[in-house]
């Protein structure tokens, strides 16, 4: 038993090998192609084995369960009450090491996945035979008393039984139907589950005997993760509902989810309500009162996206929206699974955290964009050849939304427009405009990921609180915060850009003013940045605010400064393969935010620039920068914005 605990502990990181969410859990988006796909999650089903639920996402399609266990082709259905079946298309035909492959019958649609990792303290899938008697033990692996079993009868119509640690051992609920939780003892013999076993009574759906099972073991709050292997990366929990249409019903995770399923467990008969399934892939929007998009595993109903009620994700667990059954009826009791948002590994190279990009316009009503190392969290885009808004979109606001740099407008909301789709492994714009999709026009974008200690997202809604606290997933201090007013436009709505080593001085990403002393962020901590007051560009109680954040990470980003020489300035990073995107800005006197990328050219010679503050065209005939193995150079021919002798400047480089 010794050794079996260590190895199990070794596993889930503690004592041996780090692990990590994202080792163990993907949402991976992709679109049907009518053939055979390979789907590269990064997640080693062929040697630790799992777990992959498949949907179609815009039409009516079962939600497909396949495991290790059985085997490949082996399909349950979560809304249907059917025995496995052996399906060679829309469904995973083989596991692999860093995922799974998949056969599909039809081009054009969306198809979402969610692969589970067995691992000690996160997942395991068990098979059973049933023998009929109350009081059936089964063993498990997953190192950790269950907070969820979901168990499927294989060889036979039946339900799926669902056990769930916030009801009592007497009750259960039912994966495919949208019936309240009921009381049994012949399910889970009124007997709670242990870290080593489980127990069924006689009941059909859990323990008939001669028939087969697979039961899907699910861990809460057990830790096991991280770099010191004790972080937890799943909750079992359970919410009541208060019936606000407002962001007032939050449930504390402690961390941000990526993936959450809800049940209204304790609604009347005569309202039933179905499970409810979001994910931060297909869009889960920040705690503003816009909610994600859901999935019913009961239906094989096709996506919808609410507009007010549902699940709004936030930096430490999520709110409960709406005055109905579905998600937040007062009184009502709702029991979830939420899984935390990756990556928790700090990024080791610049290349798995952002991607610049040079592309030409086509004009077209959808336009996809290939990434190939990372889901982007913020796209920036401008027009190189004309004098359009620099863009900032990103997946936390969610698609159809965003923000021009160069001024201090408010957020543009548009149906179509801007970012579309946030994918696995890159993006789509909609409708052609003129800042990121014109035919014949020039463009240069850079993707960003967010990831622990180089760079994160916060959405937030004022409050007007003198000294709020407002709390990040960074891991670290931020060394740049990047802020704004997303509902207000005008002097009130500057984009207010602080950096910890220039406090209280601080400037705006919208003009090309030098730093002054507003103080606006007072606080620069590992989990929270402190706000001064209520004032509108940070705090109001009646406006939305996204805040981005930035940190040095070793050998992969570096926020800094320099002085001007008016000679060569070498800028060291501590890179070794140099700089792949520079932004310098000015801060004791006037001086534009210039931008260069390696996409665009970071050359020994002419080195294209733009500007964030400016819808001005990139600018080609000058060499202001050199590139530098360590960082990068700025060069005697730049001019005071870039290098004044004894003037004072900031940048973010990123390798």
């Amino acid at each position: 038993m010794a050794d079996l605990i260590a190895t199990m502990q070794a596993a889930a990181g503690v004592g041996g090998d780090k692990l990590y969410v994202e080792d163990v859990f993907s949402t991976y988006l992709w679109t049907g192609t009518n053939s055979a796909n390979t789907i590269t999650n990064g997640i080693d089903l062929a040697g630790e084995g799992g777990m992959v639920w498949t949907k179609w996402r815009s039409i009516t399609n079962d939600h497909m369960l396949v495991d290790t266990d059985r085997g490949a082709l082996k399909v349950l259905k979560a809304n249907s009450t059917s025995s496995e079946v052996t399906n060679g298309n829309n469904a995973p035909s083989s596991f692999l090491s860093d995922g799974f492959t998949y056969t599909d019958n039809g081009s054009g649609y969306p198809i979402a996945s969610w692969t589970w990792r067995k691992a000690p303290k996160f997942f395991d899938v068990v098979t059973y035979t049933g023998n009929g008697v109350a009081g059936r033990t089964v063993a498990h692996n997953l190192g950790s008393v269950p907070g969820c079993i979901i168990v499927k009868r294989v060889n036979n119509v039946s339900n799926w039984g669902v056990y769930h640690r916030s009801l009592p051992n007497t009750d259960y609920l039912l994966l495919n139907s949208t019936a309240q939780q009921q009381t049994s003892s012949t399910f889970w013999n009124n007997t709670t589950p242990t870290e080593t076993e489980f127990t069924v009574g006689t009941n059909q759906v859990v323990n008939a005997s001669g028939s087969t099972y697979v039961a899907y073991l699910f861990a809460h709050d057990a830790g096991g993760f991280g770099d010191d292997g004790d972080q937890s990366i799943i909750s079992c929990g359970s919410y009541t509902g208060n019936g606000s249409n407002s962001i007032t019903n939050f449930v504390n995770l402690g961390w941000e989810p990526q993936w959450v399923l809800v049940k209204n467990a304790g609604i009347s008969p005569s309202e039933p309500e179905n499970w409810y399934l979001v994910d931060n892939m297909r869009g889960s929007t920040p705690n503003e009162g816009a909610v994600s998009a859901y999935l019913r595993p009961d239906l094989s109903s096709a996506e919808v996206s609410p507009s007010l009620y549902g699940i709004a994700v936030a930096s430490q667990g999520f709110y409960a929206v709406g005055n109905d059954g579905k998600f937040n009826r007062s009184g009502q009791t709702y029991i979830y699974i939420a899984i935390r948002r990756g990556p928790m590994k700090t990024p080791e190279s610049g290349t798995e955290v952002f991607s610049p990009v040079a592309y030409t316009g086509d004009g077209a009503s959808s336009r996809s964009f290939t990434n190939p190392n990372f889901a982007p969290d913020l796209i920036w885009t401008k027009s190189r050849s004309n004098g359009t808004d620099n863009k900032f979109m990103d997946r936390l606001r969610g698609t159809g939304r965003g923000l021009n740099t160069n001024d201090t407008g408010s957020e543009g909301v548009a149906t179509g427009y801007y970012v579309t789709e946030y994918g696995s492994l890159g993006w789509t714009l909609g409708i052609a405009d003129a800042s990121y999709n014109n035919s014949g026009y020039t463009y240069g974008a850079g993707a960003f990921r967010r990831a622990p200690g180089f760079f994160d997202m916060v959405a937030y809604t004022g409050d007007s609180t003198l000294g709020r606290a407002v709390n990040h997933n960074l891991g670290v201090a931020p060394e740049l915060i990047i802020l704004k007013n997303r509902t207000l436009s005008g002097g009130g709505a500057k984009w207010v850009v602080a950096l910890s080593s220039t406090a209280p001085n601080e400037g705006a990403l919208s003009n090309s003013n030098g730093f002054a002393a507003y103080g606006n962020i007072t606080a620069f901590g590992s989990t929270t940045f402190t706000l001064l007051n209520g004032a509108s560009e940070i705090n109001n109680s009646s406006y939305n605010y996204i805040a981005y954040l930035f940190a040095t990470v070793a050998g992969v980003s570096k926020v800094g400064s320099y002085t001007g020489t008016a000679a060569d300035i070498n800028v060291d990073c501590g890179f070794t393969t140099g700089a792949r995107f520079v932004l310098v800005k000015r801060t004791d006197s006037a001086g534009d935010w210039y931008v260069w990328d390696s996409a665009r050219g970071i050359v020994a010679g002419n080195d294209p620039y733009l500007l964030l503050n400016s819808a001005a065209a990139e600018v080609t005939g000058t060499d202001y920068i050199d590139p530098l193995a360590s960082g990068f150079t700025v060069t005697s021919s730049a001019p005071a914005a870039l290098n004044a002798s004894g003037g004072t400047y900031i940048f973010l480089a990123i390798a």
